[in-house]
């Protein structure tokens, strides 16, 4: 169905990354690990969870993805210390598709940018960074805003994938009607 770029770098939250990961997968989306270098592997914090990036941030467009996720930990941090992540993400943010981000993953959109005037929530330790760049923190365990998905920690990931996958599904349906006029 959907094909979802899923920046990641090392020490993300495991739980963040495999639960959604395997239902994403499950409901017939691929994913493409983007990060710093391809053929990398990077580790989630907690279970060492091993990722593959299969392509670097500065090789691919947002014309590539129909999504991005962001799962969180400290992986978003230090991504965001990178400027081919974050003008990855400014794109994306500009091009209206989906992003899918929980706990940390905000760190990334504040760094590039695009969050002003927008409502999301994320981990509590990053609400007034939130609030600063422009946005409206919400305490909730799902924020949909438009097109961006949010949610706060690990406990709201059953939520999260529920409001992700309805978003995937949305915006299929929008790129099939699309595809259908162009045909008539």
């Amino acid at each position: 169905m959907s094909k979802i770029a899923v920046l990641v770098g090392d020490m993300f939250e495991d739980v963040e990354y495999t639960k959604p990961a395997e239902a994403f997968r499950e409901g017939g989306h691929d994913l493409i690990h983007v990060g710093l270098s391809a053929g990398e592997t990077v580790h989630g914090k907690k279970d060492q969870t091993p990722v593959t990036i299969d392509r670097a941030a500065s090789d691919v467009s947002p014309d590539d993805f129909d999504a991005l996720f962001i799962p969180g930990g400290y992986s978003p941090d230090k991504l965001r210390a990178h400027d081919a992540p974050v003008e990855f993400v400014r794109r994306f943010a500009r091009s209206g598709k989906p992003i899918l981000a929980i706990c940390h993953a905000p760190q990334l959109l504040i760094t590039a940018q695009v969050l002003r005037g927008r409502k999301i929530t994320g981990w509590k330790s990053v609400a007034q960074d939130i609030k600063n760049a422009g946005a409206e923190y919400i305490d909730r365990e799902v924020v949909i805003d438009d097109n961006l998905v949010s949610s706060r920690q690990p406990d709201d990931i059953p939520v999260f994938i529920e409001a992700s996958l309805a978003k995937l599904k949305e915006t299929a349906g929008r790129k099939v009607e699309t595809a259908g006029a162009e045909q008539r």
